[in-house]
């Protein structure tokens, strides 16, 4: 794989700093996961439960090897510290400032060992008035600006229902990881990687952001819809909703054609997107008029007909057993279980990263006697 021979020791818990190992463990890197004496606090999220372990834990943590170190142990810490010096990364996302109190911070590390490269997965960052804040996704949707963006139109503020800021600042953390490694195949020396929710979440609302700089206008809410293209989002049938995207002029007029109002391409309301946007409620209301009279499987067949992007709303055991899932290989089972886990969402030369190793259990891998000086590779 990619990072054969690159190790990584990841002093992670709960989400972000975990998936940040995860990829890089999928991508061939030897990850050793280390956990509290009871373990990750993510084991423990749940009901639902596999074999007594939280699925939200499953799902982050396979390709791993896990060991336990208790930090109140000053003889543990020593060890720790003479582990990491093995290492080409370390990634942390505990309590800002609790490893720097243990001589495991950047400055300490990076100056013992100045190959390592030292990724920190934070709340609020690095940086800034709030960077000794501790916050946890829902925490940081809501003051991103995230959740304020999502939701019905005049409704509440609504959470995103995955942890996207968990599971992006982890994405980021490993590109930026990757970045740091090719930057020391170059130099020689590592450097500090820091990412956090609020800067992805930030991130996430860059299309938002531009359009507030532009026009001075906070973008309203638009359900499944966007503020700057129409028509673009869901529409009910007789049998359920759909999705539709027509996203410039072209596509306009191939749906207005599968609508039965090619007249609407002349239509000086709708010739253009801008115009579209003004007039979105009365063009909304006249497609939604004309969808409720055909059932959804009549719509996709007709649309997909006339080169429309269209699709349906599907459930998630839809969506994992339809056979695009099974052509890319996305769900793959762990080895020696009857689970099955989500894939990395990538492939290298038409092949995707298999799971070779389930999830550890709580230190599976500690040495059976005293810990060697040299930890084993595999």
């Amino acid at each position: 794989m990619t990072l054969d021979g690159i190790r990584v020791v990841e002093i992670g818990q709960n989400l972000a700093g975990p998936v940040a190992g995860e990829i890089l463990a999928h991508l061939g890197a030897d990850v050793i996961k280390v956990e509290r004496p009871e373990g990750d606090d993510a084991r423990r999220w749940g009901p639902p439960f596999w074999k007594g372990v939280s699925p939200g834990f499953l799902a982050v943590n396979a390709n791993k090897r896990s060991i336990t170190v208790d930090l109140k142990d000053r003889a543990a810490v020593a060890w720790l510290i003479e582990l990491i010096g093995e290492a080409d990364v370390l990634i942390q996302n505990l309590r800002p400032g609790a490893l720097d109190e243990l001589g495991l911070g950047a400055p300490a590390l990076r100056e013992r060992y100045p190959r390592l490269v030292y990724c920190s997965v934070w709340a609020f960052g690095a940086t800034g008035p709030l960077k000794l804040k501790p916050g946890y996704e829902p925490m940081v949707q809501a003051f991103s600006g995230l959740m304020m963006m999502n939701g019905d139109e005049g409704g509440p503020p609504t959470r995103i229902g995955t942890s996207i800021l968990d599971y992006g600042t982890g994405m980021w953390a490993a590109m930026g990881t990757l970045a740091a490694i090719a930057q020391r195949a170059r130099t020689g020396q590592g450097c500090v990687v820091d990412a956090s929710l609020f800067e992805t979440g930030l991130a996430w609302l860059k299309g938002h952001y531009a359009s507030f700089r532009s026009s001075g206008v906070v973008p309203e809410r638009h359900r499944t819809g966007s503020q700057r293209v129409v028509p673009f989002q869901s529409f009910e049938t007789k049998t359920g909703p759909i999705i539709v995207a027509a996203g410039n002029d072209r596509l306009f007029a191939k749906l207005a054609a599968a609508l039965g109002r090619p007249e609407w391409v002349k239509d000086e309301r709708y010739t253009t997107n801008a115009a579209r946007v003004e007039h979105k409620a009365e063009l909304l209301a006249a497609i939604e008029a004309i969808f409720v009279t055909r059932t959804k499987g009549e719509w996709i067949d007709r649309l997909e007909a006339d080169g429309v992007p269209c699709a349906v709303i599907n459930s998630l055991p839809d969506a994992v057993a339809h056979a695009q899932t099974a052509a890319l290989d996305m769900i793959q089972p762990v080895p020696g279980d009857e689970f099955s886990l989500v894939a990395l969402p990538l492939s290298f030369d038409g092949k995707r990263p298999r799971i070779h190793r389930a999830p550890p259990s709580i230190g599976e891998h500690n040495p059976a006697r005293e810990r060697p000086a040299r930890w084993p590779r595999g």
